[in-house]
């Protein structure tokens, strides 16, 4: 066992030595800011997923009607309105044809014609009343059908017929002719039922 030091003890007695003092932990500000941030953050995306949160009431979303021919559907699309019963006389068969028909008459709905829609009955029809008498051209912007495009003159006997138009397609369709008046129908309709320029068409709106 090893001898002790009596001077070292006893100097160890007298000088205590001294107690260290913990030194204080300074705020993590850093870790303060994280966290507000991520609290943020978190109760932002709370509130946007609440319906019409702050909106003081539910509101219609606007659609723009894309200026692309391959835009997407709108979640909502149109439907089919009767608004007339539109009949054909042909001159090679004298049983006449009827189609159950919407109108077209102002500009915007003109405009919009059968855009959007994605199926259409053999037997149901558009029928754009246009403002003039003049050679028409038409086009299948946003168009998922394809259609026969019908015009009619005046008199309402058919001028020319474009048949089993392209889809999405902005490609001019002219009438070939004045026109003041345009029917369009299911793709293949003009050949199943035979018509031809100069079948006339009357037309009674509900």
């Amino acid at each position: 066992m090893a001898k002790k030091n009596k001077k070292t003890e006893s100097a160890s007695t007298e000088n205590p030595s001294p107690v260290r003092k913990r030194k204080k932990s300074k705020p993590n500000y850093k870790k303060a800011f994280m966290i507000g941030a991520l609290s943020l953050a978190m109760l932002s995306f709370i509130l946007t997923s609440i319906p019409n949160f702050g909106s003081g009431g539910s509101k219609a979303a606007s659609v723009n009607t894309p200026a692309t021919a391959n835009a997407p559907a709108p979640r909502s699309s149109t439907t089919f309105t009767k608004q007339g019963t539109l009949e054909i006389q042909r001159q090679n068969n004298p049983a006449p044809l009827l189609v159950d028909i919407e109108v077209a008459k102002t500009e915007t709905k003109r405009n919009q014609g059968l855009m959007y829609r994605r199926h259409m009955e053999s037997n149901h029809g558009m029928l754009f009343i246009m403002d003039e008498l003049k050679e028409q051209n038409f086009y299948m912007r946003n168009t998922y059908i394809s259609l026969d495009i019908i015009y009619l003159d005046q008199d309402k006997k058919i001028v020319s017929i474009a048949r089993n138009t392209e889809t999405l397609n902005d490609n001019s369709i002219p009438s070939n002719g004045n026109a003041l008046y345009v029917l369009e129908v299911v793709a293949g309709y003009a050949e199943t039922h035979g018509l031809q320029v100069g079948d006339q068409m009357t037309w009674t709106l509900d």
